[in-house]
């Protein structure tokens, strides 16, 4: 039941709506907002095997073989909250007077006897001529990127940043310092983070032109940066932040069997 461990939890902290990609071999949850238009935009991905004992699906045709759904995230973080403690657990598409995910669970109770609650989650399946809107997001190469500090250190840091400014600078450098700014009219407060470390390849492929000590920076809103941080309730085992000069801020976290890439772009 590794999808109720927290992952639609995180899911329905980042995104109010999301679209859901089954293949035979992975689960994404995408939500692909124009950066271009001021969005933030998301890529998680599971690998089907760690997660169900036993998985069938059957795409549009063979050679595409997937299938895209649009829920509302907070839905299914709700109906898999009641599978805490369950037997078994199985997720099936149906058709109930309209399209819905259908979330069987199977709790044990006292007599041993079991009971099914079931929660029909309504979706939208998404035409096969808008799949290609709904790629894995392409990240250019960053100017700097570093390993994260502690999430729940970093977020500390932020909410009580967002008081005084809803704009926030992230710089970091290859000497593995990373520091968050605000500047207001009255007041600039920064954040020095230090000795995070920074990625080999990252280092080698953009060392040569690069000086280890000089900043690469991305001006973002603050409550985007907050909204991620959020929802983030365990530290990841690799949790990286990859800056591309005034273009966008990507974050790269792996969750044991979870993959998250989150872009926040730079504000104009």
């Amino acid at each position: 039941y590794g999808l109720k461990r927290g992952i639609s939890n995180m899911i329905a902290k980042l995104a109010k709506t999301c679209t859901l990609r089954i293949s035979p071999d992975k689960l994404n949850f995408i939500l692909c907002d124009k950066l271009a238009n001021g969005g933030v935009s998301m890529w998680c991905e599971l690998e089907q095997e760690n997660f169900f004992s036993e998985f069938q699906m059957e795409g549009v045709s063979a050679e595409n073989n997937e299938i895209y759904l649009e829920l509302t995230s907070e839905n299914l973080s709700r109906a898999l909250k009641t599978a805490q403690n369950a037997r078994a657990l199985k997720i099936k598409l149906t058709n109930k007077h309209f399209p819905c995910l259908t979330v069987s669970v199977e709790l044990s109770s006292m007599s041993n006897s079991s009971r099914i609650a079931t929660h029909d989650i309504p979706i939208k399946v998404i035409p096969r001529k808008l799949w290609k809107e709904l790629q894995e997001p392409m990240v250019p190469d960053p100017d700097v990127s570093i390993y994260l500090p502690v999430l729940k250190t970093m977020k500390s840091v932020v909410e009580k940043m967002k008081n005084i400014s809803s704009h926030l600078v992230i710089e970091a450098n290859l000497d593995g310092e990373l520091n968050l700014k605000i500047e207001t009219e009255l007041v600039c407060v920064t954040t020095h983070f230090k000795d995070l470390g920074n990625p080999p390849l990252a280092s080698e492929s953009t060392s040569q032109d690069r000086n280890p000590e000089h900043m690469a920076e991305v001006h973002i809103d603050i409550r985007k940066l907050l909204q991620f941080l959020a929802g983030q309730q365990v530290n990841p085992t690799k949790a990286l932040c990859n800056i591309v000069t005034n273009k966008m801020v990507h974050f790269d976290l792996l969750h044991e069997d979870v993959s998250l890439q989150y872009f926040i772009p730079a504000l104009s």
